[in-house]
């Protein structure tokens, strides 16, 4: 294993951040033309041979030149920070930012990856003319329990010119805002929680560095992770509540004012350590002399390193004193009393709030506490170099330090000196990589073997230094303190090194143990490729050659890649040398790496491949049993295994087999349990299906079917406990795999029983293999199509394949559906070829009834022995559940089929003139697709279509009328004989489409009805109309159907639809204009105002008047809203109109029924009273009750007074009966409670009888009151018995619910009806 670059995200679109960061870039784009996307980029040209050399640039000649560079170079001029977590990134220049969160989409090969994408980007300054100068990511630790690793949340920190270091959130929301020095933030640096890897070293607390010209501020991580988490928790609550008064916590830190040093560029803060006895008295010496004194306890010092110049490096100590407090006790001390003057309580806080609603900034500065004087220990002094950056590697003993002078000097932290120095690197940038060592991959000595297979030991740590270049495009990583350059790639002049050198903040020694965060410790940014990278480097690079056996195994997997690559014609001595090579490598890891590059070769033949892998499985079981590595003997074994399967496929098909049985098509209906006529239409139908298909198919005729590669063929297969899987591949790959197993047996080319049973006895699945046949079969649709015999050898295959084991379940019965039979099912359901589809469809029709009937058969034979088999199978066909399914599926496949064939048909004569639009294919179509359509699907489609044949609304019409004419031969046909001509005129140039559409109106005669299909094409044009609106002829065609359209409120519906989405705006912007300028614009005007030209907006405006006159009736109307207009006659008619209408029929009612109680009145008292009201040709309520049906009156109006009337004239026997028919009896109640109410007056009031006014003493004032009211003289009938007049009390109260306002008054006449009809005492 060598080392690598690998990418590991992507930028979704970067061009728009550059766009927001420099406004100038996106201005510079010349208009008409197409921005490039800069991660498509691939000039190999931008730079020069010169690029290469160590010196400075030359100056470009003109303006052009230095717009190009920093179109490609931008990213050199920002300030950049990624999170060590990958979830956040932050590009920032000058005010504005822009903040990156990574998702994961679906790339144009439809694998995942992730990508960048903008989640936030506004102006981050608060003063006027401050700028960005630093920002960190830092992630912070969530506190659950049940955590993944992953950090709870992001903050961003950004430091200004103005000395401000303000904390945001993901979304770009500001926590907090401090003021720590007035002086410009030169560089913000963070150092989160290690455990330490030996017991003497001393474990460091987390912190922020605050690099100012002349001052470090340090944060105290424990303080600043509590004050986050605080603040954000406030800002949600004010957020929630509206208050923003919440004050935030106190932060803790430290300010020291670095002396002796002239200019200030970078910094590292290495930690707190503690000096030996002997570097104690030598720094104690060095200070105060001969006669100096030191403690018994080394003090504990902060150290902190710098560059710039005079020192060129100055290492400064800050002494923290022997009683250090624990960070809990320094939060509790903040938070109580403290005193010492290294830690203060933070002013000047300026509170938070969203960037969306800035407010003022107070001109008046908090108070900046002083700075403690530090003054530098030692440095090293060059007064011609000046330093540009520092960078910390992970275990805080070294120190990559870049100058002007193109120079990376390698520092040794500790003794504060320089061991290494690489030339030649101006403007460097660089990192660290630290790699620990897996422990079982350590090579174990012979004859000192763990039980547990693993090695004793502790794990080794190495450093690599990783420089990157920018003048010479290159990237290298180097091995540390003095080892060699272990790799060197070549990545582009204008990439960004991103370090962060910090992990999560929160964590301790207990919660970090349990964390274990997926982080890049190094990232490369890649603006021309629009690509983020990381380097990969194994540990044995760190070795050197004597005790690296690693090297020796890399040594030779070298030497075995460039035997694969040589042309060599002795095949045998090759494969003799690779023997030898790949049995002296000793790793495992590298000898199934060797592996893998063998079998992955294209020059060697399989023989080689089988006889390298069988020699290597040898060696490897000859061995030891403890000392061979149990992966590698499994994966030898499985490549193996899947040798000899290719071998014994490529034999069986290599064989010269055919079929000698005679075919027929008699046979092949009698196969798919067809009778003639069943299989004469499904001939039919395919036959249709091949010519219209064969117009838009393409073949390729030098593809070769059934051939594999044996390296192809490894890379889709793997082998696993017994068992081939297929790897997550393409469709394509799919297809391929399936043509290598199963296309020679379609063909009937090779043995299909043998084939079944190799593949069977190899470890493929039943499932799998039907998965595999399925994807041949549906793809090569053509072939299949061209030869018929090939389902019959589809019929073998497919039953041998459900003859297997575990294909079909033994507990499957016919009542129950068989996942092996849905498998397929679902697969023709999903297919687009539907003439395949249809074809496997009938085959899986016909397997799955005669395995059915075999089990039938075997169950009926058991029950009833003795029974003639023969005659049972061939006479009936045993009935289940997944045969109803297969005719379910056979009659939607032959749906869409003969839809398939209608949009692949084409006319034989076009117009010369078609849009771009038109010439857009038309996808392809399925049974998955069909159901997921909708209702309106499947006219949609063929709407589409005949917008891409721009077929006239005639030719619907002329299918339609043919339709009709086969269906009613002897009805007679109507139409003028210019129609007949010019339906003739059309009909010569369509060729077979009026019959296609026929056919398509037979299948689907709901949704291809004629008013959906017009009414969908209709819509189709003026879609496509809206895209470019200089087709005219496409709002001329869309105005012609909706005219056709017959149904007046699909019409009107389509018509406003129209208007309201499409042409309203476009025709005020029309009638303005001419307004404005008095007589017909000029051309610029109108596409200027409208979006077209001047002869398109008359042709526009000419269609609008058509589209009017469908809508409107009248010039007055044309001013009003179109859609508060009804003049459908099925609309709301004038209520004046429906009150006079309502009353002629309610007077209708009340003559039939005093018309027929006159009649009955006149008649003999003796005679029995009719049954009915009316006889049958007289019965004229319920002829008033249809007429109020088609007079848009309310039916129960009706109703409801004919039964009043009837009660009026004293017929409560037929009354009861037409109360059933009412459905809104509560208003017929309360009519009713007045026609009581005077039947009561008539007999109380008008009698002026002593009972009767005794009785009106007794009841309640209120009803006497409303009696008072009545008015009998209403009254038709006024001898009602007052017997009668109490059911006709009760019935109300029936009606009546408990809650109605004039239930009570129910009962007051009840107790009044029966007071009445008691006899006086």
């Amino acid at each position: 294993m060598a080392c690598s670059i690998v990418q590991f995200c992507y930028f979704q679109d970067l061009q728009a951040a550059r766009d927001f960061l420099f406004p100038h870039l996106r201005a510079e784009t010349p208009s008409g033309a197409v921005r490039r996307d800069p991660s498509k980029s691939t000039n190999w040209e931008d730079d020069g041979w010169g690029a290469w050399e160590e010196t400075d640039p030359q100056e470009p000649e003109d303006e052009g030149n230095t717009c190009k560079t920093q179109k490609t170079s931008w990213l050199q001029d920002c300030v950049l920070s990624l999170s060590p977590t990958n979830d956040l990134m932050v590009i920032a220049r000058e005010q504005k930012a822009v903040f990156l969160v990574p998702k994961w989409k679906h790339s144009d090969k439809g694998k995942e990856e992730m990508q960048f994408a903008v989640g936030w980007s506004g102006s981050l300054n608060v003063e006027e003319g401050e700028c960005v100068t630093s920002a960190l990511c830092i992630p912070l630790a969530s506190q659950k329990r049940s955590s993944t690793g992953r950090p709870d949340w992001t903050c961003i920190v950004v430091g200004f010119t103005s000395g401000y270091v303000r904390f945001y959130t993901e979304n770009g929301v500001l926590l907090l805002a401090q003021l720590l020095n007035e002086d410009p933030v030169l560089q913000l640096k963070c150092r989160t929680y290690e455990i330490p890897r030996h017991p003497g070293v001393t474990e460091q607390n987390e912190e922020l560095s605050i690099l100012y010209p002349a001052a470090i501020v340090t944060i105290d991580g424990f303080s600043l992770f509590q004050s986050l988490r605080a603040c954000r928790n406030q800002v949600a609550k004010a957020a929630a509540s509206g208050n923003e008064n919440i004050q935030p916590p106190p932060l803790a830190y430290k300010k020291w004012g670095l002396q002796d040093i002239d200019t200030i560029i970078d910094h590292a803060s290495i930690g707190i350590m503690t000096l030996s006895a002997f570097d104690q008295m030598k720094t104690a010496s060095n200070i105060g002399g001969f006669n100096a004194t030191i403690k018994n306890s080394p003090p504990a010092m902060s150290q902190y390193i710098t560059v710039g110049s005079s020192p060129f490096t100055g290492f400064f100590y800050a002494l923290e004193g022997s009683t250090q407090p624990l960070l809990s006790h320094v939060a509790l001390a903040v938070a109580s009393k403290l005193t010492s003057a290294l830690f203060n309580a933070a002013s000047g806080w300026l509170g938070w709030k969203s960037r969306h609603e800035e407010e003022a900034v107070q001109k008046q500065k908090p108070k900046v506490e002083p700075a403690t004087p530090l003054a530098v220990r030692f440095g090293l002094p060059d007064s011609r170099r000046h330093g540009e950056s520092i960078c910390l590697s992970p275990c805080n003993t070294l120190a990559a330090v870049t100058d002007d002078f193109g120079r990376v000097i390698l520092l040794d932290v500790a003794r504060g000196i320089a061991i290494r120095m690489w030339k030649g690197y101006r403007d460097a940038q660089t990192g660290w990589i630290q790699i620990v060592e897996d422990l079982h991959e350590r090579v174990p000595e012979k004859g000192d073997f763990s039980p547990f297979g693993s090695p004793q030991g502790p794990s080794r740590v190495a450093q690599f230094l990783v420089i990157y270049a920018p003048r010479r495009g290159i990237l290298e990583v180097w091995s540390t303190q003095q080892g060699p350059r272990v790799g060197a790639f070549n990545v582009g002049k204008h990439c960004r090194l991103l370090y962060p050198g910090y992990k999560i903040m929160g964590l301790n020694n207990v919660t970090s143990q349990s964390w274990q965060p997926q982080t890049h410790q190094i990232c490369l940014v890649d603006p021309v490729s629009g690509s983020v990278k990381t380097v990969n480097v194994p540990f044995h690079l760190a070795l050197s050659d004597k005790k690296s056996e690693r090297a020796k195994d890399m040594h030779l997997v070298k030497k075995l890649a460039a035997l694969l690559k040589a042309k060599s014609p002795n095949l045998d001595l090759i494969e003799t040398e690779i023997k030898e090579l790949i049995l002296d490598i000793k790793y495992p890891a590298t000898k199934k790496q060797a592996l893998e590059s063998i079998l992955a070769s294209e020059r060697l033949p399989f023989s080689c491949l089988r006889n390298i892998t069988q020699t290597l499985l040898d060696t490897l079981k000859n061995q030891e049993l403890e000392s061979v590595d149990e992966g590698l003997l499994q994966f030898c074994a499985s490549k193996l295994k899947l040798l000899h399967l290719y071998e014994s496929v490529s034999q069986l098909n290599s064989l010269d087999f055919h079929s000698d049985t005679p075919f027929s098509d008699n046979d092949l209906a009698v196969l798919l349990r067809l009778d003639e006529k069943e299989f004469l239409k499904l001939q039919a139908l395919l036959e249709k299906y091949k010519q219209e298909n064969s117009r838009t198919a393409v073949r390729f005729s030098d593809v070769k079917d059934g051939v594999l590669p044996v390296k192809t063929f490894l890379e889709y297969l793997e082998y696993e406990k017994d068992v081939i899987n297929i790897k997550k591949t393409s469709e394509e790959e799919y297809v391929a795999l399936g043509s290598f197993f199963f296309w020679k047996c379609l063909h009937g080319e090779s043995a299909t029983e043998d084939m079944c049973r190799t593949l069977e006895s190899a470890g493929l699945s039943p499932q799998l293999l039907l998965s595999l046949l399925l994807s041949v079969w549906l793809s090569k649709e053509k072939d299949i199509l061209d030869k018929p015999q090939s389902v019959c050898c589809l019929h073998t295959m497919l039953y041998l394949l459900s003859k297997m084991k575990v294909a079909i379940e033994e507990t499957w019965d016919s009542l129950s559906v068989s996942p092996w039979w849905q498998q397929m099912r679902t697969a023709c359901i999903q297919s687009e070829n539907n003439g395949a589809a249809l074809l496997s469809a009938h085959v899986g029709h016909s397997v799955a009834a005669q395995i059915s009937n075999n089990l039938t058969e075997k169950k009926f034979s058991q029950t009833v022995p003795g029974a003639d088999s023969e005659a049972l199978t061939d006479s009936w066909e045993a009935l289940s559940l997944d045969t109803e399914y297969w005719k379910l599926l056979l009659k939607q496949l032959e749906d869409c089929l003969v839809l398939q064939t209608l949009l692949h048909s084409r006319a034989n004569a076009r117009a010369a003139k078609v849009s771009s639009l038109q010439a857009e294919p038309l996808p392809k179509l399925s049974v998955k697709k069909l159901l997921e359509g909708g209702k309106g699907g499947i006219a949609d489609s063929v709407a589409k279509w005949i917008f891409k044949q721009d077929f006239s609304p005639e030719v619907l019409k002329l299918a339609a009328n043919k339709e009709r004419d086969a269906e009613n031969p002897d009805e007679p046909k109507d139409g003028s004989p210019r129609g007949l001509f010019e339906v003739a005129e059309v009909e010569m140039d369509l060729g077979a489409i009026p019959d296609l559409l026929q056919l398509a109106y037979k299948q689907f005669p709901c949704s291809l009805e004629l008013d959906v299909l017009h009414a969908h094409c209709c819509w189709e044009y003026v879609v496509q109309w809206n895209k470019d609106p200089e087709e005219a002829r496409f709002f001329v065609q869309s105005i012609e159907h909706l005219k056709h359209i017959l149904n007046a409120h699909i019409q009107n519906g389509i018509a406003l639809m129209m208007w309201n989405t499409f042409l309203v705006k476009r025709f005020s912007a029309a009638t303005y204009l001419m307004d404005k300028v008095g007589k017909s614009p000029k051309d610029r005007l109108c596409r200027r105002d409208v979006g077209m030209s001047d002869t398109a907006m008359t042709s526009f405006l000419g269609s609008c008047w058509d589209l009017l006159q469908t809508l409107l009736e009248g010039k007055n109307a044309f001013f009003k809203d179109l859609t508060s207009i009804q003049l459908l006659p099925s609309g709301e008619m004038d209520p004046n109109f429906i009150s006079v209408r309502q009353q002629f029929l309610l007077k209708v009612v009340s003559a039939a029924v005093q018309a027929r109680h006159a009649l009955a009145k006149d008649r003999d008292s003796s005679e029995e009273a009719p049954t009915t009201p009316f006889e049958k040709e007289q019965d004229w309520p319920v002829l008033a009750v249809n007429l109020a049906h088609h007079l848009q009156v309310s039916e129960d109006v009706i109703r409801r007074h004919y039964v009043v009337e009837l009660y009026n004239y004293g017929a409560d026997y037929l009354g009861e009966e037409a109360i059933l028919q009412v459905q809104d009896k509560e208003v017929l109640a309360s009519q009713l409670l007045v026609l009581i109410g005077q039947r009561l007056a008539q007999a109380v009031l008008r009698a002026q009888t002593r009972e009767g006014l005794e009785l009106l003493a007794r009841l309640p004032p209120t009803l006497c009151t409303w009696l008072k009211a009545m008015n009998p003289q209403d009254l038709q009938n006024t001898e009602v018995p007052i017997v009668t007049t109490a059911k006709l009390v009760n019935k109300v109260i029936e009606l009546l619910p408990e809650k109605h306002g004039q239930y009570s008054l129910a009962l007051h006449l009840t107790e009044a009806v029966e007071a009445i009809s008691l006899p006086p005492s």
